[in-house]
């Protein structure tokens, strides 16, 4: 019997990896987590929470890669040339981007208001729109690349007090099949995942009402909520050359919630 083995890696070795809105909750595990697999970090963050991607850099140089921390002040498409530009400058490539970065602003729909609805629309479409087509196109010069979108179940379903989170998320789904195709000849791949409720630093006063943490848990077929741990692995599969056939899907980690 030969000796070659037919399961690809899920190995990142030699590959840079930009984490958007990296520094806590979802964006950290999954910047320690890429590098555990292999790949040196861009985490990025807001300018006024740079303070936040320190121990983020330390996970990440523990694991012997290198770490990159870099403001992304989004929408602000000035912002993310500036973050390309200078992982282009340090790193001299960008081999996976993971689109993580969002808000939330819950309100019923009756009284959703303009500036709450933009807020939520330009970070979580808008910008990442623009991130992915500016690393798009350092990836369309170098003919390969991987692109991640972190999603939301909410992108599939709806929930209460979420018209402006649950849109901006349909549209990222939608998005993600647009660019899968326009960017399949320069052998880009563009997925998401869909993450369903996560606790994280940001999530806690959700979780922190007694009645909305029982509805979301009696939603999950698998009897809890998420961490961000439950996350990071069909991340790190999509950026692999695991998954070097897949493009243009939703991969839902929700525990059941959208079997229901």
């Amino acid at each position: 019997m030969s000796n070659q083995t037919i399961l690809p890696s899920m190995k990142l070795d030699g590959r840079t990896a930009v984490v958007t809105g990296a520094g806590s909750g979802i964006g950290k595990a999954i910047a320690i987590a890429v590098a555990e697999a292999g790949a040196d970090c861009v985490p990025c963050e807001r300018t006024d929470r740079l303070g936040d991607l320190d121990e983020v850099c330390d996970a990440i140089r523990a694991t012997g890669r290198k770490a990159f921390p870099t403001a992304l002040d989004l929408p602000d498409v000035a912002s993310i040339d500036a973050m390309v530009d200078g992982v282009k400058r340090k790193a001299g490539r960008i081999d996976v981007l993971v689109n993580n970065a969002g808000i939330n602003l819950p309100n019923d729909a009756f009284d959703v208001t303009e500036e709450e609805w933009d807020a939520v629309l330009d970070v979580n479409l808008k910008g990442l729109f623009f991130t992915s087509q500016r690393v798009g196109r350092l990836m369309r010069d170098q003919q390969s690349g991987r692109v991640i979108n972190i999603a939301s179940q909410n992108g599939v379903v709806g929930y209460y007090k979420r018209a402006a989170y649950c849109s901006s998320k349909g549209g990222v789904v939608n998005l993600t099949r647009v660019l899968a195709l326009e960017w399949a000849s320069h052998s880009i791949t563009v997925n998401a995942v869909g993450p369903t409720f996560i606790l994280t630093p940001l999530t806690q006063s959700t979780f922190d009402d007694p009645q909305l943490r029982e509805d979301i848990e009696s939603r999950i077929p698998l009897g809890r909520v998420g961490q961000p741990e439950d996350v990071v692995g069909a991340v790190v599969f999509l950026a692999s050359p695991a998954a070097g056939m897949i493009t243009g899907h939703t991969l839902l980690v929700d525990g059941g919630w959208t079997t229901m």
